[in-house]
């Protein structure tokens, strides 16, 4: 299969070409974001991203254009929005650490939130029941069996690239599904 009528085919949302693009790219988006970051696991995580964001924006990628410089660009952005976020969430730690150094909280969970937050586990379980049964299936392994990517792979008998780009995309659909019914 070439670039081009993969590209074609996932427009069409065609699963083996979304593969086809994921396998033929992940390295350089990869390496590009490695280069960058200096850090495999932020590395991974945005190069994650750049393809869950792409996948789900792939009918307005311009054919007269790279689709790797497309990928690229998409990974530059999603770094560029952390690294704001990173600067934001910093200072306002470092504002928020003066107003604590003179409180001191008791942490433990009074019996209403333990009952609120058994609530909110009951609301989540039947949010996550609306999913599709194979991405019910996988979040189900990585956050209530806790497994690993590479135990899900191995699970599920697919690519631990796979695993990642569906665990996005289920987290992607479940967020919508809550904030949607809110």
């Amino acid at each position: 299969m070439e670039v081009e009528n993969a590209i074609k085919l996932a427009k069409a949302n065609n699963q083996k070409a979304f593969n086809f693009l994921l396998d033929s790219f992940w390295d350089d988006v990869y390496g590009f974001q490695l280069k960058r970051t200096q850090n495999e696991n932020d590395a991974e995580d945005i190069t994650i991203q750049t393809f869950s964001k792409a996948f789900d924006r792939i009918e307005t990628f311009d054919e007269n254009y790279k689709f790797k410089t497309w990928l690229i660009t998409i990974s530059k952005n999603i770094h560029i929005d952390l690294l704001r976020k990173e600067k934001n969430s910093i200072s306002q730690v470092l504002s928020n650490n003066r107003d604590e150094a003179y409180q001191i909280l008791d942490e433990s969970p009074s019996p209403e939130d333990k009952l609120i937050t058994e609530q909110n586990l009951a609301k989540l379980l039947r949010d996550i029941k609306k999913l599709k049964p194979h991405y019910q299936n996988i979040i189900n392994l990585r956050y209530f069996q806790e497994l690993s990517y590479k135990e899900i792979s191995a699970e599920l008998n697919e690519p631990i690239n796979n695993v990642k780009v569906k665990l996005l995309r289920a987290k992607k659909l479940l967020a919508d599904i809550i904030t949607n019914k809110s």
